[in-house]
This record gives structure tokens, sequence and C-alpha cells, in this order.
């Protein structure tokens, strides 16, 4: 039985008003403000803070995301943001965010990121020093 996956983080955050529709569920577009919040504490904990992940010339751009949603999430609801690297190509890396309250999945996002270069922005591979952070967190392959 394979091991379950270990997230890189699981960031938690409550609900504002502001973030919710007339319909009092949290309009769909916040999601993904959630997880770009949650990409920032992975680079914290990668690399000490955004900047720190900057200073080896690459940053990371979003090329697509798909959201699923599961069940609504409403004002005031405690959630938490897990992330996992799912895929690391040449110049790009998919990684997928669960969104949970109390342990019940709300929303799923596959995301697709590619690297760029900080300054020009145009598309690079990652320096080997980032590469390496990144394949440490890919999930065992079955044999």
């Amino acid at each position: 039985m394979p091991e379950p996956r270990k997230p890189i983080v699981e960031m938690p955050l409550r609900v504002r008003y502001h973030e919710c529709d007339a319909q009092g569920i949290v309009f769909n577009a916040n999601y993904l403000a959630y997880i770009d919040m949650a990409m920032f504490e992975v680079e914290r904990v990668l690399f000490g803070s955004h900047q720190a992940a900057l200073d080896h010339g690459v940053d990371v751009v979003v090329a697509e995301s798909n959201l699923r949603y599961r069940a609504p999430c409403r004002y005031d609801d405690e959630l938490v943001v897990a992330v996992y690297l799912d895929h690391l190509g040449t110049t790009s890396l998919i990684i997928d965010f669960e969104i949970t309250r109390g342990g019940d999945l709300c929303t799923e996002v596959k995301t697709r990121y590619v690297f760029v270069d900080s300054k020009t922005l145009k598309k690079a591979a990652p320096p080997a020093s980032v590469r390496e952070v990144y394949a440490a967190l890919l999930p065992a392959q079955a044999d």
C-alpha cells in the first residue's frame, strides 16, 4: 500500500466576510487567491522567503489552473490549504491543492506553474539548486 502524500505546507485560514458572494458562499475567484497565498508559504518553507526564492534567478507564473468545488465554504469557516507537488518537468511544475474544512474536502485545485527568469520573465529551466529542492518533494514512484 502506498504511503499517503505528505503536504509541503498546510496553511490555515479563516474565510472573511468580504470573500463571500450574495449567496453567502466564498466567491469562486477567491479560491485562487487562497492557493496563491499558500504558494508564498511554500516558498517560505523551501527557501526562507519569496525574495530568497527569487534570489535563485527564477520565479514561477501560473500557466493553468483547474478547480473542482466539492462543498461550499462560508463566512468564518476555518479552512486548511494543503499543498502537494504532483509533477516536476524541465521548465514547469504541477501543484495539487486541497482545501478542507474540519477534515472534509471542499475544493481541489491543480495548477501548472512555469519557471521564468526573474528579471526577463521569459521561460527558463530552474537552476539545479531550485530543481533539487522540488525534486526532493516528489512522491515516491511505485515499482
